[in-house]
């Protein structure tokens, strides 16, 4: 018994390496589609609102299968799952390269969604059995920093790639990493559950039902504000990139180079100090995770408006505004995600992860990229029918999206109210952790 511990913390700095390698990579593929949305969209003649069903049918397929996956991953291996995850998600990227119609480009993706599915509740469960709970904010922040280098690579090398050697040997190129990751994989070892917990934290109750963590008021706060941050988030990743080709008249490569900065930048810059922060504040006060995450969500009101706003050529000016604002949706992961292990116990993580992540899913990343190309295609058909043009033309395609994007620093400014609510009641629920046997760390 004392010999386990010492086993977990010798392969900790490994796993969480080889953790967030695999979340870079999930992160790449999941964003290659976004990166590489104009050259398919010319290929196959597709409208906006089609590219955006591209997104949504990923989204809607992912958060349906992630709670059963979810729940195998709180019983089983997760090791395994995680591992037949990377190999079905890598192997369905490269067969997108060979994709002759939207129909085949569409059987991918959805073959895709069920690989990916696996990585945050396996990974986020295996992570909170790593680290105890006062240090699970940097340990999360770290793992989600997958989010926008994983984002930041699928625009910096697709778009250049693309326009190099054809967007179909760019998704092959996504696809190769995995080759490294599989076998690295294999070789972690899997903590045991609960491992990183002490005393009363350790005696939590492994019988209770994953259904008895939807009573949580603070849990349904936390759902809802990932809808509305993954409204934005799928947003920006499925057109960010034909904003700077449309507006600013940029190229595929330039522009992928940008979004890259974009996501490098304002997500680790956003996802570090967050996570920095989030475990500072735990010890002063139990409701500063959340608060603080409302806070940042506010601060990126204004910045997200004045980047959609930039006119013609202003890419300098937009691409700073939008690196700030991304910053402050990367500051959501280290801050929420370790709120959500402070209220459930250790063997129901995962399936809770995967519970929150098909409704916020469906409820809010599906819905970004398709709302956002149909009233993209929308407000590009009125803009056109004003200017007293019979057919769109690219002018009135840039003024569409334009529009369309806008509905994100809105959803911000909700978001940092749904968090401020979710700040008022997670000490509550923190206090009641013991009927469902939760796990928090020790506050003042």
């Amino acid at each position: 018994m004392h010999h386990e511990r010492p086993t977990v913390k010798s392969g900790l700095i490994a796993s969480l390496a080889i953790l967030f390698l695999i979340n870079v990579l999930n992160f790449y593929d999941r964003n290659v589609s976004g990166a590489l949305a104009e050259p398919m969209k010319a290929e196959f003649g597709l409208t906006d609102t089609e590219i955006g069903w591209l997104g949504t049918g990923f989204i809607m397929l992912y958060a349906i299968i992630g709670v059963p996956l979810g729940r195998m991953a709180d019983k089983g291996s997760r090791k395994t799952i995680l591992m037949v995850g990377l190999i079905v998600w890598s192997l369905l990227t490269a067969a997108n390269s060979l994709a002759q119609s939207y129909f085949h480009l569409m059987i991918s993706r959805l073959g895709v969604a069920v690989g990916e599915a696996v990585v945050a509740p396996t990974a986020a469960s295996w992570i909170g059995d790593l680290f105890p709970a006062e240090k699970r904010s940097r340990a999360l922040a770290f793992f989600m920093l997958g989010v926008p280098i994983g984002g930041a690579l699928a625009y910096i090398c697709s778009g250049p790639a693309a326009q190099a050697f054809g967007w179909r040997n760019a998704l092959v190129i996504a696809a190769a990493p995995a080759l490294l990751l599989i076998p690295a994989l294999w070789f972690l070892k899997e903590p045991a559950r609960g491992a990183s917990e002490t005393g009363k934290q350790s005696a939590a109750n492994e019988s209770a039902s994953m259904w008895s963590v939807l009573r949580i008021p603070t849990l349904w706060w936390i759902i809802a504000s990932g809808a509305l941050l993954n409204f934005n988030m799928y947003a920006y990743g499925t057109f960010l990139v034909s904003l700077f080709v449309r507006t600013h008249q940029e190229t595929l490569a330039s522009s992928g180079l940008i979004v890259g900065f974009i996501y490098a930048v304002g997500g680790i810059a956003g996802g570090s100090l967050a996570g920095k922060l989030g475990d500072e504040i735990i010890r002063k006060r139990r409701d500063g995770r959340m608060l603080v995450a409302a806070i940042v969500a506010l601060c990126g009101v204004p910045l997200a408006l004045a980047g959609v706003m930039q006119g013609k050529g202003s890419w300098i000016a937009a691409t700073a505004f939008f690196t700030l604002a991304y910053g402050a949706c990367n500051s959501y992961y280290g801050l929420v995600y370790s709120s959500i292990q402070d209220i459930v116990p250790p063997r129901l993580r995962a399936s809770t992860m995967s519970i929150y992540f098909m409704f916020m899913y469906m409820c809010g990343a599906s819905l970004g990229p398709l709302l956002t190309g149909v009233v993209s295609d929308w407000r590009a058909k009125e803009a056109a029918a004003s200017l007293g043009l019979a057919a769109i033309n690219a002018q009135a395609r840039a003024q569409g999206l334009q529009e369309a994007m806008l509905m994100i620093p809105v959803l911000s400014f909700l978001l940092s109210i749904v968090l401020w609510a979710g700040s008022k009641t997670i000490a509550r629920d923190m206090d009641r952790r013991d009927q469902i046997g939760s796990v928090v760390p020790a506050a003042a």
